[in-house]
């Protein structure tokens, strides 16, 4: 019977600590997206940037030549 018993709490136990760690997990589960999304929108900021200069020095050196 305290073999029966002690296998019954072992495994209580055991889906008690999965179902913990199950729920503090998914909390996190869209923070990687975010991450990424955030990094692409940093990219794109910086590329327009370059862009922009890029363009303003073509123009100013193209006034000059005519």
């Amino acid at each position: 019977m305290h073999y029966l018993a002690a296998t019954l709490h072992t495994l209580g136990v055991d889906l008690a600590d999965r179902a913990r760690a199950s729920l503090t997990t998914k909390s996190e589960r869209g923070s990687e997206t975010i991450e990424k999304v955030l990094w692409a929108v940093a990219v794109i900021a910086i590329v327009a940037i370059v862009v922009t200069a890029i363009r303003a020095y073509v123009t100013s050196e193209a006034a000059k030549i005519t």
